[in-house]
């Protein structure tokens, strides 16, 4: 009765692995130039809140062009 029960096949041979290939390296000139142009980029890319105020520490320098009567009588 061994057709109820049918042999099974043998399992094909595993093939040989492949040896991995070499690891970039990450010492070389090129990657310390990209990393160089890299931190120069978020270096100019870096401005802080000094740049966006647009007035010394003793106010406006500009003459004022603009006045406008207040309630005050001024």
């Amino acid at each position: 009765m061994s057709f109820l029960m049918p042999k099974m096949p043998p399992m094909p041979a595993i093939p040989a692995p492949q040896p991995l290939p070499e690891p970039p390296k990450y010492d070389d000139a090129d990657r310390a130039a990209e990393t160089a142009a890299k931190q120069a980029k978020l270096r100019a890319g870096r401005v802080g809140r000094s740049a966006t105020i647009l007035t010394s520490a003793s106010g406006l320098e500009d003459d004022e062009t603009s006045t406008k009567k207040t309630l005050l009588g001024g």
